[in-house]
């Protein structure tokens, strides 16, 4: 752990509330050794709990990870049968240390297309974790962005329906109150690894405003130090939200 960076970071101010991470590069990570893609994203689970500790360690209060999109559906059998069997392998080993570490856990997306043993260890991760103090951990699995607007569009188009709402008061508070993350303020830094520049049905509503940090590390290869990072490079910035520059 870089020390000097950490103190740097948390002694010049403006911490981001809320970093946000596209976790990409495991299949190239495994490729790059002549490894099967399970072994990478079994490796990816290291720079997870780097993550975790990183954001207690700096202060960051919410760490939202794209784990699993739903255009992973449509991957071979196989590498989904992989990824949840990392899922499930994740919460077994770090469910003690979430814990302790005053971790809550939410779990983002259409949880009903789980299996039921992933399903079933993605409810106990929730619900043992449930009041954690130091860190709300959103984990989004099964997730699609267009999925969760279109969800509060027929959410909307429901109380409309039952006459429980105007059409005339649909605003964007009220699309926001029903987005699966209408509990947390929106992301002030995006973090994408692996060096790709775009975010892939990600956050799309919550990202209108945040600061977005790409670097090359492939994710299994992410550090708390490349965490801390990309907070050094969000502390550099200006955020102007639409404004004039100060």
């Amino acid at each position: 752990m870089n020390s000097a960076l950490l103190s740097e970071i948390k002694t010049t101010g403006d911490l981001p509330q809320h970093v946000a991470i596209i976790m990409d590069g495991n299949g190239r990570w495994a490729k790059d050794r002549m490894l099967p893609r399970s072994l990478g994203h079994r490796a990816g689970m290291k720079s997870v709990r780097e993550s975790v500790e990183g954001c207690i360690e700096a202060g960051v209060e919410i760490l939202t990870l794209f784990a699993f999109s739903q255009e992973n559906w449509s991957r071979p059998d196989s590498e989904i049968g992989a990824l949840m069997a990392v899922l499930v392998e994740f919460i077994n080993r770090e469910l003690k240390d979430l814990k302790r570490n005053g971790v809550e856990v939410s779990a983002l997306g259409d949880l009903d297309r789980l299996g039921p043993k992933s399903r079933a260890a993605v409810d106990k991760l929730v619900r043992e974790t449930a009041g954690g103090s130091n860190l709300n951990l959103n984990l989004c699995i099964s997730y699609s962005s267009r999925f969760e607007l279109a969800r509060a569009a027929k959410l909307l188009a429901q109380e409309v329906a039952d006459g429980v709402l105007r059409p005339e008061d649909i605003d964007e508070a009220a699309v926001e109150n029903r987005l699966y993350t209408a509990r947390w303020p929106d992301p002030d830094l995006l973090i994408r690894t692996s060096g790709e520049q775009r975010i892939s049905n990600f956050l799309l509503w919550q990202l209108a405003y945040t600061e977005i940090y790409v670097t090359p590390v492939l994710w299994p290869d992410f550090t708390r130090t490349d965490l801390f990072e990309a907070i050094a490079d969000f502390q550099r910035r200006e955020r102007r939200y639409g404004r004039v520059p100060t």
